[in-house]
C-alpha cells in the first residue's frame, strides 16, 4: 500500500482514550475499536453492537479511521471503502494489551456472538 496522504489525517491528533466513547458513556460494550485520524476519537467497528466509529464520521463527516486494536497499522476511508497505509499518528496506537476483546471487561454478555452486526 501506498502513503495516503489526506486532510482527513491530522498526524497531531492524539486518541481520546483506550475504548469507545461513546460505549464506555453508555455501559455498552465492543468488538474492535477504531480511531479518526482527524481527530482521534475512538469508537467500535461496525461489527460491534453499537457502531460507533462509522457513526462519527456520519456526524462529523471525518472521513478517515485507523484501527486501535494490537498490531494492526491500516487505514480505512470511507469515501471510497478502501484501506491504505498512512502516516505515524501519535500515541498509543492500540487499547492496552490487557483490555479484553470483546471489552470493556465486566461489560460483555455472555452471548456476545449472536449480537455481532455481519
Amino acid at each position: 500500500m501506498n502513503i495516503h496522504r489526506d486532510d482527513n489525517i491530522d498526524p497531531t491528533a492524539v486518541p481520546t482514550g483506550s475504548g469507545c466513547v461513546e460505549c464506555l458513556q453508555s455501559g455498552q460494550w465492543w468488538l474492535h475499536l477504531r480511531r479518526c485520524a482527524r481527530c482521534g476519537h475512538i469508537g467500535c467497528c461496525d461489527t460491534s453492537p453499537n457502531r460507533h466509529a462509522t457513526a462519527h464520521f456520519r456526524q462529523t463527516g471525518h472521513a478517515v479511521i485507523a484501527s486501535f486494536e494490537p498490531g494492526e497499522r491500516w487505514f480505512y476511508d470511507y469515501r471510497n471503502g478502501k484501506a491504505f497505509a498512512g502516516p505515524e499518528l501519535p500515541g498509543p496506537h492500540a487499547h492496552p494489551l490487557d483490555q479484553p476483546v470483546p471489552g470493556p471487561a465486566g461489560r460483555v454478555p455472555d452471548h456476545w456472538e449472536d449480537l455481532l452486526n455481519n
